[in-house]
């Protein structure tokens, strides 16, 4: 099967209030592929990635992961979504990291990773930890794995973060703004990590404003703005290339920093 598709999202569209804050948005994901989102704040990024992970619903559109298809139109247009036990079987396919780490505070490191494939894969306890152990080592973490949250560095805490949703052996990795709520010496750090599952050709979306990070690490980039993909491509045309005033205007504010 040549280039398997392991997102498909068309014609996305979703209103809060009354406000339409995704215009009919269309992605497609292949597996291996590093997809980065890029836009202004405010613009639908976060919405989007949330509308795929299953955290909101959507107007209308369809979504399909893993050849699975979660949501789609009924004749009048209107969004219908699969089954519960689709959708759950759909939400093992895929690995959320948020901004903000959403670790449990009262679970230590080793708890925190360990939970949900033991509760949802129903691993048992020991191969459950024997994966938290490996995954800990590979980020860095191996003498934490005792600690609580409010001992670790925001950096190291989603590192952790990371590591449980990589114990879950997702098809497609999801990022929300990794590096939002870090200093720029932690940012640094989280993004090695990202790079180093993008050298393990795992299938990724970020939602980033790390400029740098999109340019050198995707395969493929989409600017969103105001609910609407304003342009998508290779990153050396988004960047370098691009003959789009918005998009100019956007990145323009980035090469002079």
């Amino acid at each position: 099967m040549q280039n398997p598709q392991t997102l498909t999202a068309t014609d996305i569209r979703k209103s809060f209030d009354g406000t339409q804050v995704l215009k009919g948005i269309s992605i497609q994901v292949t597996k291996g592929q590093v997809l980065a989102i890029i836009g202004p704040s405010g613009s639908g990024k976060s919405t989007f990635l949330r509308c795929v992970t299953q955290l909101e619903t959507v107007d209308s559109g369809e979504i399909s992961i893993c050849g699975e298809t979660l949501v789609k139109n009924d004749a009048a247009g209107k969004a219908v979504y699969a089954n519960k036990a689709v959708c759950a079987k759909i939400g093992l396919h895929i690995g959320l990291v948020f901004q903000n780490f959403n670790l449990f505070p009262h679970l230590s490191v080793l708890q925190n990773i360990t939970e949900a494939p033991v509760r949802v894969l129903h691993k048992s306890k020991e191969e459950a930890e024997t994966i938290a152990r490996d995954l800990l080592k590979k980020m860095g973490l191996s003498e934490k794995a005792d600690a609580y949250p409010c001992q670790l560095s925001g950096g190291q805490q989603q590192r952790v973060s990371i590591a449980r949703a990589l114990a879950m052996n997702p098809d497609v990795l999801f990022f929300d703004e990794p590096t939002s709520a870090l200093d720029p010496e932690l940012t640094g750090e989280i993004l090695k990590v990202i790079r180093g599952l993008a050298a393990e050709h795992r299938t990724m979306v970020v939602v980033t404003h790390e400029m740098k990070f999109a340019r050198d690490v995707a395969d493929y980039v989409v600017f969103m703005d105001n609910g609407v993909i304003v342009e998508q491509g290779p990153p050396e045309e988004l960047f370098d290339h691009t003959q789009n005033e918005r998009t100019k205007a956007f990145l323009s504010r980035f090469n002079e920093t």
